[in-house]
């Protein structure tokens, strides 16, 4: 059985925020915005957003203490802002992390009797106050799915709440990602193309939603020029990076991520490696399990010759992790031993995944450099 569901309402243009002021206004009278310390105050998201909600008549308080990979804590703190404001939405603002916290954050609001377990509690459903997602980094595809990915610092874990958490909104526009750093825009730029593989490599994959992998492959790669550092990018290549991260959240948003993903948040938490940067360093590994058909089509329609040809790139844009070999050696095993015990994950691969399997993918990129 094939079936896609979409709830959020996505534009996709240029000055999506003031041509949606109206949109906005719907929500409510008071919105909490959710956001890091510097890049919507950089990028002008910010201030195109006070100004379309102070034309439409609806105040705002700000939040912009979320950090990246954002900690139960700091949905706890922004949750007890909100309340004492009495908010009634919410509008998230960045790239993942404040996209992710403003899913988590509108949950703890409405739910206000509920302490910090309810993220996680299982078989819970609760309800939230309205959500806008603004992306401002073209890798997570938040505003076009139901994940929200929380840090538990204490325990030193990362993983999705229990909670599914689609933004009733979403407002993209390719112009907040000038000024972003080269650095920012690859890793996230590679986060995106991991969703798209992972989610083509899938045991829960339908037509549906490799409808949505094509389409984002072949917008992906429309810039892989600027990550072979061949150009600059200019306003095309932005929308069209934009655009395949939006196209990424919509097919992980019926599949799941797999394998990589997995294995990446050891490296995260451990080693403080930027999100899209941990997940692409398993991609060639996983990869390389595929069937050569689904291979050879995946790296074709994103524009590279082969599996050394992604490597090359991966590492021109994104380097490599910088840790001792050592160090490096026993955090993948810790993302090794964590992923063995989740066999539901392990599950959504597309061909059989044991232990010998995984290591084969976590350990691929140290077999290879050397």
């Amino acid at each position: 059985m094939s079936t896609f569901y979409m709830p959020t309402r996505i534009f996709a243009e240029e000055n999506a925020i003031k041509k949606h002021a109206g949109d906005l206004a719907s929500f409510g009278k008071k919105a909490l915005i959710v956001t890091g310390r510097r890049s919507a105050f950089a990028n002008g998201s910010y201030d195109d957003l006070a100004s379309a909600l102070a034309e439409a008549g609806v105040d705002h308080v700000v939040f912009s203490e979320v950090e990246e990979n954002p900690s139960v804590a700091t949905v706890m703190k922004a949750r007890d802002i909100g309340l004492a404001n009495s908010v009634d939405f919410v509008i998230g603002i960045g790239g993942g992390s404040p996209l992710d916290a403003a899913k988590a954050i509108s949950l703890m609001i409405a739910m206000a009797d509920k302490g910090k377990d309810y993220l996680y509690a299982p078989d819970c459903p609760g309800k939230t106050l309205p959500i806008v997602a603004i992306p401002t980094t073209c890798g997570t595809g938040s505003e076009a799915t139901a994940v929200s990915v929380i840090t538990d610092r204490e325990k030193m874990v990362k993983k999705s709440i229990a909670h599914k958490i689609f933004p009733d909104l979403a407002l993209v526009d390719g112009r907040y990602l000038a000024g972003a750093p080269v650095s920012v825009l690859s890793n996230t730029a590679f986060d995106a193309l991991t969703h798209l593989i992972e989610s083509y490599l899938n045991s829960q994959a339908t037509d549906f939603s490799r409808m949505c992998v094509d389409a984002g492959l072949r917008m992906w790669a429309k810039s892989l020029p600027v990550l072979r550092r061949e150009k600059t990018p200019d306003a095309a290549d932005m929308k069209n990076m934009m655009l395949a991260s939006t196209m990424a959240g919509m097919s992980i948003a019926h599949t799941a991520t797999t394998i990589p993903h997995g294995l990446s948040y050891a490296v995260t938490t451990h080693l403080r490696v930027p999100h899209g940067k941990a997940t692409a360093y398993f991609t060639a590994g996983y990869l390389c399990e595929a069937s050569p058909e689904d291979r050879n089509y995946l790296l074709k329609t994103a524009g590279f010759a082969g599996v050394e040809d992604f490597r090359t790139v991966y590492h021109a844009a994104c380097g490599t992790i910088d840790a001792p070999e050592e160090e490096l050696k026993k955090v993948l095993l810790a993302a090794i031993d964590e992923l063995s015990g989740n066999p539901a994950k392990m599950a959504l691969a597309p061909f059989p995944v044991d232990r010998e399997v995984l290591e084969r993918i976590a350990y691929f990129e140290l077999a290879h450099s050397m």
